[in-house]
């Protein structure tokens, strides 16, 4: 009797190069990963964003940006968010056997975080929160939405984030980021009760 041999399940991987006349955008994401991230997008603070955002999905990613940044961080924070969220698409393919959806409560210090998410290949996107400053440093808090908006777009996912309380933008940003990690990772893990796509419309 020949042994039997199981394939190898296929990599949940993509690049995307993305070129306007304000921004050139590579990244590449694993979504199997170890949690590394070589990231320069040459906005600092959101740079630490996408560490965590990485660290805390247990994605790999790398991401290098050039942009108008004698301008401001804007097209280059939304850029990345798009690219970002369409090599997510990508990587997950037709969604079968994926858990879909993803939730997580993060506190950090004096701030509540709450992110539940669904990869429906339907976008939508709910932000109730508040920052206290319009800067973290250098950094327009008002780019934080901009970014979860663009990702959720491209991503074609249902995103909704909830900070009931909260007095350090810093902390803010911080515990949505990795509330998004959390929720993102529990929605793309494997089902192991069903290698179906998770939908009674048999598509995503």
């Amino acid at each position: 009797m020949t042994p039997s041999s199981t394939q190898p399940a296929p990599a949940r991987e993509a690049s995307v190069h993305r070129k306007t006349r304000e921004t050139d955008i590579k990244l590449a994401i694993n979504l199997d990963g170890s949690g590394r991230a070589d990231v320069n997008t040459g906005v600092g603070f959101f740079d630490h964003m996408l560490h965590h955002l990485a660290r805390h999905g247990m994605f790999d990613l790398t991401v290098t940006a050039r942009g108008d940044l004698h301008i401001d961080g804007h097209h280059t924070v939304e850029d990345v968010a798009l690219a970002l969220g369409t090599a997510m698409d990508q990587a997950l393919g037709d969604k079968r056997g994926i858990c879909r959806y993803g939730w997580a409560s993060v506190p950090m210090e004096d701030v509540l975080a709450n992110v539940a998410l669904d990869l429906s290949g339907r976008p939508a996107f709910v932000f109730n929160a508040t920052f206290p400053t319009p800067k973290i440093g250098e950094f327009d808090v008002e780019l934080i939405s901009e970014a979860l908006r663009s990702l959720a777009n491209t991503a074609k996912m249902n995103l909704h984030v909830n900070v009931p309380y909260g007095n350090n933008s810093h902390h803010i940003a911080e515990a949505v980021f990795k509330a998004l990690a959390k929720s993102l990772r529990q929605a793309v893990t494997m089902d192991s009760k069903s290698s179906d796509i998770p939908s009674t419309k048999g598509i995503l």
